[in-house]
């Protein structure tokens, strides 16, 4: 249910404030995820001011990480592992 009496803001707005994507913004909130308010008119997708500000006021874990790219030497010992001598 949209409540017009609370202030909010456009996921692009809260773009620029937060320095988190709009796109991140519109998943939280396609999602329902709970630490963020929303409402959607159309396709455009608004967020609640307070909602934001105490969600960016908790701290969040970080991202992935990459994966570990082989050495040069273990690429060489894997390749020389999966090879046998037919001789």
């Amino acid at each position: 249910m949209i409540d017009l009496t609370r202030p909010y803001m456009s996921t692009a707005e809260a773009e620029k404030e937060s320095g988190l994507t709009k796109g991140y913004f519109s998943y939280l909130l396609r999602k329902g995820d709970p630490r963020v308010e929303g409402f959607r008119i159309g396709r455009d997708w608004f967020i609640y001011t307070d909602s934001l500000k105490q969600f960016l006021a908790t701290p969040r874990k970080p991202g992935p990480k990459h994966p570990r790219t082989k050495s040069a030497q273990e690429r060489e010992n894997s390749t020389s592992t999966n090879t046998s001598d037919t001789t």
